[in-house]
């Protein structure tokens, strides 16, 4: 797909996915080929570094990798405590996974936009989108996965008539009941809708910045090669930033709504 010939087709060609199913119309039953397999490829291998790392510990001399790691979840494991009242086993581990897991799936983001594409053309495959959080697919995915866990800890804790209390009295009281469970309702959906969103509609943005920046670089301006250049580098050090506070907000927020959860029903 050439940039000089048409920009358009090139920006639609960079947002194409890998599908099989009802893709043209984008149904339910169409399945992301290239979002599955970049971010189950990343979840393999975060397990695989953990299990390395977990295997070759060194208490007196560490590695890098087992710096990095220790690092990470010294901090996750610093906000859990921050944040969630009591203790819950699940939490730490979900919030270190949901912040690793998220960080590498924008961190392909920092791949130039035409390597992956290309390499997918030369083995034959035309439409390829390296960069899983860029569909709302996956962000919403995950955003339903925690507030499935946000409805089950909410039942667990404060039981199935506690959790209908809450939408019935909370937050104006018993006499406004009507109010309340519209209101509360809306709290309640807002959480996924939010996480998914703000996730999605980041990264959406980063990705469509770098393929303006390529656009510009493929599309005859080679004399201003080197403005182009620096203001690739300076977005994709910006990004970097983005990527980490995007995870970073991901975990944060699941830690939050998870605590909600567990916070007994106050009489």
């Amino acid at each position: 797909m050439s940039a000089e010939s048409n920009p358009v087709e090139y920006i639609n060609h960079h947002l194409t996915n890998l599908c099989i199913g009802q893709c043209e119309s984008m149904g339910f039953w169409s399945l992301k080929l290239d979002t599955l397999f970049i971010s189950l490829g990343l979840a393999a291998l975060l397990v695989y570094a953990s299990y390395r790392v977990g295997r070759h510990l060194h208490l007196s001399e560490p590695g890098g990798m087992q710096n990095v790691l220790e690092a990470v979840v010294e901090f996750v494991d610093q906000q859990v405590k921050d944040i969630f009242p009591g203790r819950n086993p699940l939490v730490g581990p979900l919030a270190i996974t949901v912040f690793l897991w998220v960080f590498l799936m924008n961190a392909m983001d920092l791949i130039p936009v035409d390597l992956l594409p290309k390499l997918a053309e030369v083995m034959g495959i035309h439409g390829f989108k390296a960069v899983p959080t860029t569909e709302i697919d996956t962000t919403f995915a995950l955003a339903l996965t925690v507030f499935a866990l946000i409805i089950y800890y909410n039942v667990k804790i404060k039981g199935p008539l506690g959790y209908i209390k809450q939408f019935l009295f909370h937050p104006f009281g018993k006499y406004l009941v009507p109010i309340n469970i519209i209101m509360t309702t809306i709290e309640e959906v807002a959480k996924p809708v939010s996480l998914g969103l703000r996730l999605f509609g980041n990264m959406f943005a980063g990705e469509l910045v770098f393929l303006l920046i390529a656009l510009l670089s493929l599309a005859g301006f080679g004399a201003a090669w080197l403005p182009q250049v620096i203001l690739g580098t300076l977005w994709a050090i910006f990004h970097i930033l983005v990527i980490t506070i995007q995870a970073f907000i991901f975990m944060l927020l699941t830690i939050v709504y998870l605590a909600m959860a567990h916070t007994e029903e106050e009489h």
